[in-house]
């Protein structure tokens, strides 16, 4: 549940190192007693889950003394409860965001955290309104106080800073579909650039077939 009043132990989900340096730095700025909690059974292969937690330490945890809970990696939870979906994306994501919110309210629940937050906003590629909903209604279930924030218009940033210290930025959301959309959409993103670079060469020339045509008209 949402609430105005500052917690006091937070548990803040984390889903990776880049996407967690903001978010991070803005709580503790604000004075807000949290840890983190990695528990991200979408991410597929296995070792793409350990290169991801390893950036999570080494670049955000370790660094600035925060504590981590390290949860059990149980990709079959995730395909019974979230890969039958398959591909429609929307209703993919809002299970895997239920999937992973209720894990981190229960453990948040268990530990005497007082509320729960997710670093996952701060990416422009998330369903953010999902996201906000699902952790208020995990928050709801396990009566803890909700901090949900939209970071979107830190993403810029956190790129910048996440390039400059050269952390692991993966190129998919995290599970075994995630893989072939994004694939897809650089495709699609490398076809329209290419178009416009088509379009923008046949203006030159036509241009300049004006130009040519314009000067033969003079003479």
């Amino acid at each position: 549940m949402s609430s105005d009043s500052a917690p006091k132990r937070m548990l803040l989900h984390a889903c990776c190192g880049p996407c967690s340096l903001e978010p991070t730095r803005m709580f503790a700025e604000e004075g807000i007693d949290f840890t983190l909690d990695y528990y991200n059974p979408n991410i597929y292969p296995p070792q793409e889950y350990e290169h991801r937690l390893s950036t999570l330490k080494e670049y955000v945890a370790e660094p600035r003394s925060i504590d981590l809970v390290e949860d059990a990696y149980d990709p079959d939870n995730w395909e019974h409860e979230v890969a039958i979906f398959g591909t429609d994306r929307e209703k993919r994501c809002r299970a895997c965001y239920r999937l992973r919110f209720e894990h981190v309210a229960c453990e948040a629940e268990r530990r005497g955290f007082d509320a729960i937050s997710t670093t996952l906003t701060i990416s422009p590629y998330q369903f953010t309104d999902i996201i906000l909903e699902e952790l208020d209604a995990a928050a709801r279930r396990h009566d803890l106080q909700t901090v949900g924030r939209d970071f979107r218009e830190h993403y810029a940033q956190a790129t910048r800073i996440s390039r400059e210290k050269g952390m692991y930025r993966q190129n998919y959301c995290g599970c075994r579909f995630s893989i072939a959309e994004a694939k897809a959409e650089r495709e699609a993103a490398r076809a329209q650039r290419e178009r416009e670079k088509r379009i923008k060469h046949a203006a030159i020339l036509v241009t300049a077939a004006e130009g040519i045509f314009s000067q033969q008209n003079q003479l």
